[in-house]
């Protein structure tokens, strides 16, 4: 089944998208707003949604006519849609990191992005310049009072959660040090251990890197403290930007990845620009025991791991003694080179995202690989109460055709059980964000009960939509304009009120 959001104008060529489109959504979020409704133009909020849908990413990827070479090198901006009893309102900020209130002030890049985007003066004025630019782009949570803006390779950044005004980095309570790097993608155990926990971790990379597993607690007085903490090196450069977890396990998988630092070092690259996939490399998952599960205490596995390279993971749970994890896996690193316009990049050039499926054995070093579904795929989800079990229902974006590679233009609803799926598209002029999940209230409800909320990139009028669907058939219960434009972004979250 297939539902349509924007028809096909039929005085334009009967595409799928066109290059246009899909890069007009690039553009700087140019207000911010304080609880502005947002305009209903079909159907209606479902007053049973009562919470704030958070979502952080790009904002500023201009300045003087200058642009990002990635967009991943602008500053984040957080969006609170507040869900009230039928309404929803809008605040929006751009996180008050020290970088973006100087490059504020002159109107200038001033730090050079880790995805190639140089400051001014050329070579010489970037070279030997190692600084990070904290941009705070990646993911926004909610840990105990605050709402933590996210990026990977530094200390999160707090801001209120209400207003989102920005508190300045935290180190949430001496856990971290000065500029810690701190995971984008942590991942929040329902309650298999007695309370609510967010699990997550830090990467020190080199020649050997070194994983810090931590885990917070998540519900009550002492949501935000500190509940475990552990440190495991491991031989290879480590990219890690996603993992998983099940009851007993934190579950990564380090690829094989190469990092030549010297065209960095000279400022001709972005420091993601310098890593390369290692054909010769032997890509592992890393199984580090939680200390909170069965394993507790014991030293971490290795086990071989197919080829290949992944960015998020779905979801993992435990069967037989065996580990199952879902992944999307692309056939290389997908990368802008310096010379590249990431508004004019070719899909058809780039490796998509494909679901699959591995089953570990860690007592035989071993692994089996299968494919679930062969549409390119990104940001898929579970019911949150299904973190680290076994699930039957998944939400994901996906490219519109069945094969091949594309932009984001639908959601799909994949059924493990008998690989069933169900899609809503927002093609052909239409472009999707990660879908969050938001679950039903009532505790005994099925597992794919509640509702999907997207962002939508709606080119016909060159700005953004927030689409709610009911998460099991995926028809469409509501779609709004949103006041500001926001750009194609990153990582949301749910919090019920």
């Amino acid at each position: 089944m297939a539902v349509s959001y924007l028809k096909r104008d039929s005085s334009r060529k009967q595409e799928i998208f066109s290059q246009e489109d899909w890069s007009s959504a690039y553009c700087n979020v140019e207000r911010e707003l304080d609880n502005a409704e947002l305009k209903l133009v079909k159907g209606s909020i479902p007053t049973q949604i009562s919470g704030t849908f958070y979502r952080n990413g790009p904002g500023r990827l201009e300045r003087g006519g200058r642009w990002v070479h990635h967009p991943f090198d602008g500053d984040g901006m957080i969006a609170a849609f507040k869900f009230d009893n039928g309404k929803i309102k809008l605040t929006n900020r751009f996180v008050r990191t020290k970088e973006w209130q100087e490059e504020e002030k002159s109107q200038k890049f001033l730090y050079r992005g880790v995805f190639g985007t140089q400051k001014e003066g050329g070579l010489l004025a970037n070279a030997f310049d190692v600084r990070l630019k904290n941009i705070a782009n990646t993911h926004v949570i909610k840990l105990g009072n605050d709402l933590l803006a996210l990026w990977e390779a530094s200390s999160p950044y707090s801001l209120n959660p209400l207003t989102l005004e920005t508190n300045g980095i935290s180190n949430l309570n001496g856990v971290l040090k000065n500029g810690e790097a701190f995971s984008a993608h942590p991942r929040f155990d329902p309650g298999h251990h007695e309370i609510e926990r967010m699990v997550t971790f830090g990467v020190n990379t080199g020649p050997k890197s070194t994983i810090r597993l931590m885990e917070f607690s998540n519900e009550g007085e002492n949501a935000g403290s500190l509940l475990s903490d552990r440190k495991d090196s491991f031989n290879g450069f480590a990219f890690l930007h996603d993992f998983a977890i099940t009851p007993n396990w934190a579950i990564f998988l380090q690829n094989a990845i190469s990092f030549n630092p010297l065209p960095f070092l000279f400022g001709k690259k972005g420091a993601a620009q310098c890593l390369t996939s290692n054909p010769n490399g032997n890509p592992q998952f890393l199984l580090i025991p939680r200390d909170c599960g069965k394993f507790a205490g014991e030293p971490p596995k290795s086990v071989n791991a197919p080829k290949g390279f992944v960015f998020h993971h779905l979801n993992a749970w435990e069967e037989n003694e065996k580990i199952n994890v879902e992944s999307i896996f692309y056939d290389d690193f997908p990368s802008i080179g310096p010379d590249d316009n990431f508004r004019k990049i070719d899909f058809d050039q780039l490796p998509e995202g494909i679901l699959k499926r591995c089953e570990i054995n860690p007592a035989e070093n071993t692994f089996n690989c299968s494919t679930l579904s062969n549409q390119c795929c990104e940001f898929a989800t579970v019911n949150p109460r299904f973190e680290g079990l076994k699930s039957r229902f998944s939400w994901m974006a996906t490219a519109e055709n069945k094969v091949g590679n594309g932009p984001l233009q639908a959601i799909k609803k994949f059924d493990s059980l008998d690989g069933g799926e169900i899609s809503w598209s927002a093609a052909p002029r239409g472009f999707v964000s990660e879908p969050i999940f938001i679950p039903s209230q009532d505790l005994n409800s099925e597992e794919d009960d509640g509702w999907v909320v997207v962002l939508v990139w709606n080119s016909i009028r060159s700005g953004t939509d927030l689409i709610i669907l009911d998460s099991k058939d995926l028809a469409e219960e509501a779609i709004l304009e949103v006041p500001i434009s926001i750009p194609h972004g990153l990582h949301g979250s749910w919090v019920e009120s």
